[in-house]
């Protein structure tokens, strides 16, 4: 082979699909010949021809001419490829457009990430119910999870609700009423971060210290006892 023959093979080119195509257009709904078909069309593009004679796309495949038309067709109906017309309606030149498929495929892409994202939340919640029981030692009642999800509802994070719920083991108070007044707190000063909520509960320990020191120190006199609840 000598450079003559490398560089026509250069110029033959490539063409590039994006690879959530690739692995999801089973999930799109086509099958192996419409997804070659679809390849076929869009190499006659990237090289001018947009809009190919069923011949053309025939002697590149095992499939016959009418086949191939058929497949357009289809293709067509089912809103993957759309056929414009560029110019006057009297001289105007019909060709083929995969705008359709590619919006198709972003909005596979939107729906999977949005499946994805929804397991994730159900995973966490599942996750979530279980370290509560671990952490009372029981079963949680019909009205501890429906006010788990409703905190979960109400854009809790499951981490930031994990926090809480550690804040009101390491502060002896663990009871819903009390998680609770933590995360309406946190959600009143705008923590939305598991940093943003770790520090805010070194805050509140530091307070809790201090207090605790002054009641010590003036035994007689009446200091009310700072906490979430009552704060």
């Amino acid at each position: 082979m000598n450079k003559e023959h490398l560089y026509a093979w250069f110029k033959e080119g490539t063409i590039t699909i994006p690879s959530f195509l690739l692995t999801n257009y089973k999930t799109m709904g086509l099958n192996e010949q419409e997804m070659v078909l679809l390849l076929q069309l869009q190499s006659f593009i990237d090289k001018g021809n947009h809009f190919p004679a069923p011949s053309q796309l025939s002697d590149r495949m095992t499939l016959q001419e009418t086949e191939c038309l058929f497949l357009i067709q289809r293709l067509v109906q089912r809103g993957f490829v759309e056929m414009v017309v560029e110019g006057s309606q009297e001289i105007g030149q019909e060709k083929y457009s995969l705008a359709p498929l590619y919006e198709k495929m972003m909005d596979c892409f939107l729906k999977t990430l949005k499946q994805s994202e929804s397991a994730e939340v159900q995973k966490a919640g599942e996750s979530l119910y279980t370290i509560f029981e671990q952490e009372f030692g029981r079963p949680l009642s019909p009205f501890e999870c429906e006010t788990l999800a409703m905190w979960m509802e109400d854009d809790h994070q499951p981490e930031i609700i994990k926090t809480a719920l550690r804040e009101s083991v390491i502060s002896g108070k663990l009871n819903f009423r009390y998680i609770d007044r933590i995360l309406f707190e946190w959600k009143k000063n705008g923590i939305k971060t598991l940093e943003q909520a770790r520090e805010q509960g070194k805050k509140f320990r530091v307070h809790q210290k201090r207090d605790r020191k002054t009641e010590t120190a003036q035994p007689l006199k009446d200091v009310p006892f700072y906490n979430w609840l009552e704060q």
